[in-house]
């Protein structure tokens, strides 16, 4: 049985290593202890941003074993719709297949409706072809071709 609950500070390190389990996010990330600052000041601007959602999924005697993020996104477009955007999804390796990512989704996307939102979106990398498939699984459409650019 899992839950799910608003991260906290202390899910910072499991959050982090579930960022980081994956061959992307093993580029992208860093694993420390302490955790690294800048992990530390972008959490106390998530938790003070009440248009942000970072959650966790907790399994057997509290072990974090998933993560997203879920931004409520005002926008103008579609007569000022609101918008949920879904990021930075990882469940544990040892968790995946066990239905854990779906009932996620489903209890994200609950939120997003409760916030009034008319639609719920997400990117994955298109190297993460399994996610897609997953993805699309849930009834997202692929209906828009996402842009990214690094800032410097």
């Amino acid at each position: 049985m899992y839950t799910f609950r608003k991260a906290r500070r202390d899910d910072l390190t499991a959050i982090i290593s579930l960022l980081a389990e994956d061959k992307l996010g093993q580029s992208r990330e860093v694993v420390s202890e302490p955790v690294d600052t800048r992990y530390q000041e972008a959490f106390a601007a998530i938790e003070a941003d009440a248009n942000q959602l970072l959650a966790v999924a907790v399994g057997r005697n509290d072990v974090v074993v998933g993560c997203l993020q879920l931004s409520f996104v005002p926008g103008l477009s579609r007569t000022g719709m609101w918008r949920g955007q879904i990021e930075s999804v990882r469940i544990a390796s040892d968790e995946r297949g066990s239905g854990l990512g779906s009932a996620f989704i489903e209890w994200a996307v609950e939120r997003a409706a409760e916030r009034g939102c008319g639609l719920v979106q997400l990117t994955s990398d298109k190297a993460r072809l399994d996610a897609i498939r997953f993805y699309e699984k849930l009834g997202f459409v692929a209906s828009h071709e996402g842009l990214k650019r690094n800032l410097p």
